[in-house]
């Protein structure tokens, strides 16, 4: 099934220390006294190797891997050589935080099969990531749009210019801090 073939891809990308091991087990046994009072299931399972797998029903996708900048190309590169398609790619302004999330939508061309959202956190007050264009040459449009909003800047990005907003705009409105 393909989502077991992408979800073993990706966690190649992810050993595990034997040190950790024992954590992941005390996680795993706190988890389920936690749902067993509450009688119900976990929506996303925590898992220390960087995949969740997910309820579709409930999420909308099957696999939630999350990445490192470093390791972005990488785990791109799992979901091209699956054949896998980009859908969107979008913005998380954790202000809070001072983080930015950048979310890559990828799926497949029989849907039913598999969906994979691909995250990544990168410092609010430098937001740089490596482009994937060279990967999916259609992220490019998608690529600039990020930019204009969050103002995520895309690495090796061959024309990261502005696509919606004006050319001259020094601004990005979907910060939260953004005032009209």
């Amino acid at each position: 099934m393909i989502i077991e073939k992408t979800k073993l891809a990706f966690q190649n990308m992810f050993p595990t220390p034997e040190s950790e091991l024992s954590v992941s087990e005390e996680v795993t046994e706190e988890a389920e006294k936690t749902e067993t009072d509450k009688k119900a299931k976990p929506e996303k399972t925590p898992r220390l190797d960087g995949v969740i797998e997910c309820d579709y029903a409930v999420h909308g996708y099957h696999l939630d891997v999350q990445v490192d900048a470093e390791q972005l190309l990488v785990a791109v590169n799992v979901v091209d050589q699956e054949e896998f398609f980009i859908e969107s790619i979008t913005g998380v302004d954790w202000i809070k935080e001072g983080q930015i999330e950048i979310v890559y939508d990828f799926s497949r061309y029989d849907f039913d099969t598999c969906r994979v959202v691909i995250r990544t956190r990168v410092d609010r007050k430098n937001p740089v990531v490596p482009t994937i264009t060279g990967i999916y040459a259609g992220a490019n449009w998608h690529e600039r749009e990020t930019h204009d909003f969050f103002g995520i800047k895309f690495d090796g990005h061959p024309h990261l210019i502005p696509l919606l907003l004006p050319e001259d705009a020094d601004f990005h409105p979907l910060l939260k801090d953004f005032k009209a």
